[in-house]
């Protein structure tokens, strides 16, 4: 196929086929929508505002975005030169906050049509409480986290620049196809990519993790059990039941603060400190140094890959060994030396990591080292653009909704709340292996490590742990 519809067609990215197995492989194929809403405590004109998503829409090749597969079976990707989906709008005034919420769940939860159609839904929303703003699904393989936000945001723009005097026509995103081609090359046999290849192979080679668990070390038991074999390094972390809900835990304007002054004196990343947090976490859980989780890497460093939309997010196990006599700034030098090592590798093909890790260790389907994943999110969902004088005081509010599925286990993501620049704790799980009150417990724990730590960095981590 070279082309669908009078439009070039392309094959997918490793960061779409990484999605795409995910969807070939889990019963229910909404696990890929993202629903999220931005409501603005003001009274919007909805004419204006519609007319502004229709723009933002132009103006972003991935809400363009559309899959087609051949006979034999290939899913290759093109961007339409014009969307024709309609904006909806629906009004929640008579209605409960909670069944306002159980409403857009349900549109988070209803698939998009696979092939030649929109991979979008958007509802102008008025909530029960006078709130107005956007409702946006998307699927995961046409946009990501950050994407998605810095859609939200043009459409801010866009609105503010017809609404306000003095706001500026917001700056032309960037083209995906532009940065498509670019990830595609990379992909063909570059020079870059197999020296990528070598980095992970010889990391995966150099010793074999072992899977910590949030209940700590009785799944891996129970499986070395099962299996006869004492030595078993890794579990079956996977579920016949792939039911999700998310629960979300805010943590205030002051310790999260904290929390960016710690990472601005020791210049390091929030990635780093929350990373350190969560194995540390899982280390006093089952009393092991080696621990592995997965983490998430944007891939948006140039200005390019920032404003071309699209999903670039991959995803790779991290593993750090930090004994309970290293301080706990030692391991979180670790983890930022680990994690720069990783940036420079980052564009290499997930799939292709785990194929071989699988294969290098003889793992059985459905066996993992990495109990859970973790994605920092830095932007929030609020405008910050010229004349935002104009805006000051205007509450914003921010929500995600589940898709009701989830492929794994539990999925864990830190973002910036819009509202008050606290930290917002979104946890993702399989309602029949993590209870609502084994998050408490995580997030209870999690804050306790952290807060410990940074008071004093020059702690040990058993002192650390020991006083959690």
């Amino acid at each position: 196929m070279k082309t669908r519809k009078g439009n070039k067609v392309y094959p997918l990215t490793a960061a779409q086929n990484l999605h795409f197995y995910c969807l070939k492989y889990c019963p229910a194929k909404q696990v890929l929508n993202i629903g999220s809403s931005l409501t603005i405590q003001v009274d919007l004109n909805w004419d204006v505002l519609r007319e502004c998503i229709k723009e933002a829409i132009d103006r972003c090749e991935a809400m363009r975005l559309r899959f087609a597969e051949d006979k034999d079976g290939t899913v290759y990707q093109y961007v339409v030169r014009q969307d024709d989906s309609v904006i909806e709008q629906f009004d929640f005034t008579g209605w409960t906050q909670e069944e306002a919420d159980a409403k857009m769940r349900e549109w988070t939860e209803t698939p998009f049509a696979r092939y030649d159609s929109p991979m979008h839904r958007i509802v102008i929303i008025k909530m029960p409480d006078g709130f107005q703003g956007i409702y946006i699904a998307v699927d995961h393989m046409t946009m990501d986290a950050q994407s998605l936000i810095l859609f939200f945001r043009d459409i801010i723009e866009l609105y503010a620049s017809r609404m306000y005097e003095g706001i500026d026509y917001p700056k032309p995103m960037s083209s995906y196809i532009k940065q498509l081609k670019k990830d595609l090359e990379y992909e063909a046999g570059s020079k870059a990519s197999q020296k990528d290849r070598e980095f992970f192979q010889k990391l995966i080679a150099s010793s074999e993790p072992i899977f910590a668990d949030i209940y700590g070390p009785g799944k891996l038991e129970a499986e070395r059990k099962a299996t006869g074999n004492p030595n078993l390094r890794a579990a079956t972390n996977t579920s016949n039941n792939v039911d999700a809900n998310i629960t979300t835990f805010h943590l205030e304007t002051d310790p999260s603060a904290r929390m960016f002054q710690f990472c601005e004196d020791q210049q390091v990343s929030m990635t780093c400190l929350l990373l350190m947090g969560l194995r540390t976490y899982l280390q006093k859980e089952n009393n092991l140094d080696d621990i592995s989780v997965t983490t998430t890497i944007a891939r948006r460093a140039t200005l390019q890959e920032k404003r071309s939309g699209g999903t670039r997010i991959h995803c790779f196990p991290f593993r750090t060994i930090v004994p309970r006599e290293d301080t706990f700034i030692e391991g979180i030098y670790k983890i930022r030396d680990m994690q720069n090592q990783y940036f420079r590798h980052a564009n290499f093909s997930p799939t292709e990591y785990y194929y071989y890790r699988s294969q290098y260790y003889k793992l059985a389907d459905g066996q993992t080292y990495e109990p859970l994943s973790l994605t920092y999110q830095p932007l929030a969902m609020r405008y910050e653009g010229p004349g935002l004088e104009k805006l000051d005081g205007i509450q914003y509010r921010t929500a995600r909704y589940s898709n009701g599925v989830a492929a794994h286990t539990l999925y864990l993501t830190v973002s910036q709340n819009a509202t008050d620049n606290g930290l917002d704790f979104c946890f993702e799980y399989q309602t029949g292996v993590v209870t609502p009150e084994k998050l408490q417990e995580i997030y209870y724990y999690l804050c306790r490590i952290i807060f410990r730590g940074i008071e004093d960095c020059s702690r040990t981590v058993g002192e650390v742990i020991d006083w959690s």
